[in-house]
């Protein structure tokens, strides 16, 4: 091999390292559409229901240098500022609030509130208003209050334009909530697999197990687990061994 091809050989070893360390977690460069609109009832505004409040999604944290402190209720909260949106990119990916990021459903991401929230979400431009679920952080541009998924932002009508002038505005409920944690480990195709999985699980952690279908998959959650440290405490053990896809669920019922 000639001192030239080799040269060529690196050359293109190391822009492929580099495409793929800017790449980063997902799977495309740049945030965009989807190839279709929303179905009309996909743009229904969310239902607004009492439910307990993360404890994790809840600590300060920092992202660019800069820390954040989450509002302890998200009751009276008003804002006015600039809205963008979220699409494709993150679509499929965690949350900050351990759920998959649809977006296709009526949610949004903000740097503050309690997740999760629901706000009434208003654009100033056009009047156009639609009631989302807070279920993930960001946007982390000072210039931005509020995060919408696609769908949120093609209900208020700026999608063209990428970002709108809203107004925020926290809507609660009153009655009081019990909230049960549970931990999804995993998912398969096969039962038997699941069903072996989780009784060896539940004998590890002395934890109930839970299986449910969903389109052909067999999903194994672990819990009700007592409190939000010991939720914590076993979903940091599941992941630092072969289970690092497992993630938070909360429910108003016991599963």
């Amino acid at each position: 091999m000639n001192m030239l091809l080799r040269h060529f050989i690196l050359a293109c070893l190391v822009l492929g390292f580099l495409t793929a360390c800017s790449a980063g977690r997902y799977h495309i460069r740049q945030d965009a559409a989807p190839l279709r609109t929303p179905t009309p009832l996909e743009i229904q505004d969310a239902l607004v229901t009492n439910e307990a409040k993360s404890t994790a999604a809840g600590r300060p944290y920092t992202v660019l240098g800069k820390s954040y402190t989450p509002l302890k209720t998200e009751k009276g909260y008003r804002a006015e500022g600039i809205a963008s949106w979220y699409g494709r990119k993150f679509h499929g990916y965690y949350t900050s609030n351990g759920e998959v990021f649809n977006m296709f459903s009526m949610t949004a991401a903000h740097k503050t509130l309690p997740l999760p929230s629901f706000v009434k979400v208003t654009n100033l431009d056009n009047g156009k208003s639609a009631i989302v679920r807070v279920n993930d952080r960001g946007p982390f541009h000072d210039d931005r209050v509020i995060d919408l998924s696609y769908a949120a932002a093609y209900k208020l009508g700026y999608l063209s334009n990428g970002t709108a002038r809203v107004k925020i505005e926290a809507i609660t409920l009153d009655e009081p909530v019990t909230r049960y944690t549970y931990v999804q480990v995993a998912a398969s195709s096969q039962l038997d697999n699941i069903t072996a999985l989780g009784a060896n699980l539940a004998k590890q952690f002395s934890l109930g197990t839970n299986v449910i279908e969903e389109k052909g998959l067999y999903k194994l959650r672990l819990g009700p687990i007592v409190s939000d440290e010991e939720a914590q405490k076993l979903l940091a053990t599941l992941r630092d061994g072969q289970f690092n896809q497992a993630f938070l669920l909360y429910s108003e019922k016991q599963l």
